[in-house]
């Protein structure tokens, strides 16, 4: 790969990376509202399921229209991790930014009155899991916005090297496709 095809895929990682960050925010912001809206969060999970097959189709417009049609394993590779780290970063700065803010513990306060409600209390002394969850809402109470926004970075950009493979495999293209004109 030469400097300018490097400068190009960048560049359009850049701009779709933006466009994945932005499909992260609206799914982690309807999954804050879907707490108390189930059918919100069920379209915070349907958007977060739909980041591979967007990342897949951006790289399908990168490819035919950035490259005429061809992209090879490794190119497309590296597109897809570059589209999750940059989209990892975005996402990550407006996670700080919220959990900074705006929250003001209400996710976690959302949180403790899901554990504490009678059919969550029953199933957990059921289990014996009442003083793990106890801890878990004490421990999470003590973690700072920036701890969020890293782990999520980290996740997203583990996500980008693991999804990248089927992404690239699948949209790999050696030869251009011809559309027969009828």
């Amino acid at each position: 790969m030469t400097a300018p095809e490097y400068l190009q895929l960048k560049a359009f990682a850049r701009q779709d990376g933006a466009l994945l960050a932005l499909l992260w925010v609206s799914s982690f912001l309807l999954y804050i509202i879907g707490i108390t809206n189930e059918m919100l969060g069920l379209a915070a999970f349907i958007l977060m399921v739909y980041t591979p097959i967007f990342v897949g189709s951006r790289l399908g417009k990168f490819r035919d229209y950035g490259l005429e049609g061809l992209i090879s394993f490794r190119r497309g590779y590296a597109y897809s991790v570059l589209v999750f780290f940059y989209g990892g970063v975005l996402f990550a700065l407006a996670q700080y930014l919220y959990f900074a803010y705006m929250d003001n513990g209400y996710l976690l306060t959302q949180f403790s009155k899901m554990v504490t409600s009678d059919e969550a209390r029953q199933v957990l002394q059921q289990y014996g899991m009442t003083e793990m969850m106890e801890e878990s809402l004490k421990e999470m109470s003590t973690i700072r916005p920036i701890d969020y926004a890293l782990n999520m970075l980290t996740i997203n950009i583990s996500l980008g090297l693991i999804l990248g493979i089927p992404i690239s495999m699948i949209m790999q293209r050696s030869t251009v496709k011809v559309k027969s004109e009828e």
